[in-house]
């Protein structure tokens, strides 16, 4: 027995080897095929050469699109919507690097089997030469992660990856350019927004930062415009709501709580994007696209702003600009800095730096803690700051009443109300500035 039993785990043993050996052989072969002749590429076209694609599935209509004389893809069918071009272009460039994953059979009698007699989705693509090929793909492989497929014009069917699949199979809400406004924020030249409050209009100076221009000059947080004009550029309508569900929307839209109305304008002329809340909500309405859309939340809180929000309430503007010089006068105290290359000088004597920057560090930190019209009185401050090499020169004067500090900048009518502690540091870290300390003794 235990002799037949050792021969029995031979022959057994022999057959589990010869097994792998095969298998191990068979799949070299085939890597070797794939390899050197690229035995699983599907297609011979680059995603340059396709012209038109569509898409036809079972449970939605044909989806049409075409590049058009300037190579940009547009949509003939079901709408004439704008056409994410990313998207579209992604169909292309999956048709165009199509691959098989095995060859099912090369000569099926029931098509029906795969899902192909009626298929889920079929893609015809046509070349800038006018030549058509339909792609069929079918039901999901049982075990997943593949589906079934074939070209029309050939018998065998094989497998494509579901990720394939999943790229070629869209409806029209998946290829449409979901921004609601269609604009370049370089070559904006005004934005309105009326929400809180009065309406607020801003256009770009010479330097093209923001500023506002309306309800009257004065300057503007340009990171608060670009925030805005950022926001209102990647508003994107949310196609997930039913077409029930969207025609409620666009019904009750009128009654809707507004929350702001914006309105760009470049070359080509002004959009304007209206938006509502109900509930927590928020739907727009855009002069560029038909419809009423749900919006993200982070939109409709960047509209809910009014005049105040945008204002610019730093004293100075030359931020980590290089500085030529800065002179102060307080009261009878008079300090005068002047920068050669890295190093500063007072009335022709060379000054510490690290305590002309710590002076500097406070006249950009001036800020106000209120914007007033009136209330400026004698100044007892003066301050001139000219940097950018000498392009940019600010001018500011500061007065006092009781414990209140209030300055204003040279042509603006505006009056800034200041924080008492933050004059205070001002004055102190200008009379700090001190000559540099000698240099170390040789030895």
């Amino acid at each position: 027995m235990p002799v037949r039993g050792l021969l029995v785990a031979v022959v057994v043993l022999g057959i589990l080897a010869g097994g792998v050996y095969w298998s191990e052989k068979h799949k070299t072969a085939e890597e070797a095929k794939d390899a050197s002749g690229g035995a699983s590429k599907l297609v011979n076209i680059k995603d340059e050469d396709i012209q038109k694609v569509e898409i036809h599935r079972r449970d939605s209509p044909p989806v049409v699109i075409e590049r058009d004389k300037s190579k940009q893809w547009q949509m003939r069918a079901p709408e004439t919507w704008r056409v994410d071009q990313d998207a579209a272009s992604g169909i292309a460039s999956s048709y165009a690097g199509l691959s098989y994953d095995r060859i099912v059979d090369e000569k099926p009698t029931d098509l029906s089997a795969y899902g192909l007699q009626n298929p889920s989705v079929d893609l015809t693509v046509t070349a800038k030469d006018g030549k058509s090929r339909k792609l069929l793909i079918g039901d999901d492989t049982p075990t997943g992660g593949a589906a079934y497929a074939k070209f029309a014009d050939e018998a065998k069917v094989f497998t494509l990856q579901s990720g394939a699949k999943g790229t070629l199979d869209k409806v029209a809400k998946d290829l449409r350019d979901k921004r609601l406004l269609v604009f370049d924020a370089d070559k904006l030249t005004r934005v309105e927004l009326a929400a809180k409050g009065q309406p607020v209009e801003f256009g770009r100076n010479a330097q093209k930062e923001w500023q506002i221009v309306k309800p009257k000059p004065q300057r503007a947080d340009n990171g608060q415009v670009e925030d805005l004009v950022r926001k209102l550029g990647d508003a994107k309508m949310d196609t997930s709501l039913s077409d029930a569900d969207a025609a409620k929307a666009a019904a009750a839209f009128p009654g809707d709580t507004r929350v702001g109305i914006a309105t760009v304008t470049d070359s080509t002329g002004s959009q304007t994007l209206d938006v509502r809340k109900k509930g927590n909500d928020y739907f727009a309405k855009s002069s560029a696209v038909q419809g009423v859309f749900k919006i993200g939340s982070d939109l409709g809180e960047a509209l809910n702003k009014g005049l105040d929000d945008f204002r610019n309430k730093k004293l100075f503007d030359f931020g980590f600009s290089e500085l030529s010089s800065v002179t102060m006068r307080d009261g009878s105290k008079n300090y005068n800095f002047q920068k050669n290359a890295e190093k500063w000088t007072s009335s022709g004597k060379q000054v510490d730096p690290t305590s002309v920057q710590s002076f500097i560090d406070k006249l950009r930190d001036l800020k106000a803690i209120t914007i007033r019209d009136t209330g400026f009185t004698t100044p007892i401050i003066e301050l001139t700051v000219v940097s950018d090499g000498g392009k940019r020169t600010e001018k500011v004067q500061i007065s006092q009443t009781g414990n209140m500090f209030l300055a204003k900048r040279e042509g603006e009518p505006t009056v800034y109300e200041l924080d008492s502690k933050a004059v205070e540091e001002l004055q102190r870290a200008a009379a700090d500035v001190k000559e540099p300390p000698p240099p170390p003794a040789k030895k």
